[in-house]
């Protein structure tokens, strides 16, 4: 059977990478130094709100995103500390783990002969580390380094369009706001990786949805 796509690009953290876990960890970890209990759920809730308002303001690095994020977050859940302290958040990055099914499905889809890529926002020397996890060689980079906005903005996929040129192209990915959406509207078909069994966080509508990049991999390759 001919391959439905020849490009598959990737979000990174939270679709190939556990961002939800790593930054649970950080925090947890950060604060006991300072026995400061920090609850899963206020954290994310909190976390989610808070990046998408400082990613949202004048282009910065991803790390200097991490950096303020985390400040802020920490002084809205009751541990208030200083930019450097904040910093643990952009050191623990590298070491956020892929989620289990990350590399076997990375590797079907490779040895299946699709060509793959990454659309991310983050800085490039970030995702080399992060890179070190993943068993896959990928072709096609695109950061928010690299472009100077952050997703939802459309830099990443009318840049990653300019070098996929009319090959046939799927993008996947965990974010409704960050990927989907943004996705959709640029005419790019999506498959939605929806861990959680979330609804539909907008009115775009992705191509495919999986709750898994298992089940990507069974339908692509």
């Amino acid at each position: 059977m001919a391959r439905p796509y020849d490009v598959v690009t990737f979000d990174c953290y939270g679709t190939l990478i556990d961002w939800e876990g790593g930054i649970v960890e950080a925090f947890t970890t950060a604060a006991a130094a300072d026995d400061v209990p920090i609850a899963r759920d206020t954290l994310m809730a909190t976390y989610l709100e808070v990046e998408r308002e400082v990613e949202a303001r004048a282009y910065r690095s991803y790390r200097a995103v991490l950096t303020e994020t985390a400040r802020l977050v920490a002084a809205r859940v009751g541990w208030p500390i200083d930019a450097a302290r904040a910093a643990f958040l952009p050191e623990s990055l590298p070491h956020w783990p892929p989620f289990l099914d990350t590399n076997a499905a990375l590797e079907r889809l490779a040895a299946a002969g699709y060509t793959l890529g990454i659309l991310s926002n983050v800085d490039d020397d970030l995702l080399a580390g992060t890179r070190a996890h993943l068993t896959v060689d990928f072709a096609l980079i695109v950061t928010a380094q690299q472009v100077g906005s952050y997703k939802p903005a459309a830099g990443h996929f009318t840049t990653a369009r300019a070098a996929i040129g009319r090959r046939a192209w799927l993008h996947a990915a965990q974010s409704y706001f960050h990927d989907v959406t943004p996705a959709v509207a640029q005419g790019v078909p999506v498959a939605w990786i929806n861990r959680k069994g979330q609804a539909p966080a907008g009115a775009a509508r992705p191509s495919r949805e999986f709750r898994t990049l298992g089940g990507l991999a069974d339908w692509l390759a």
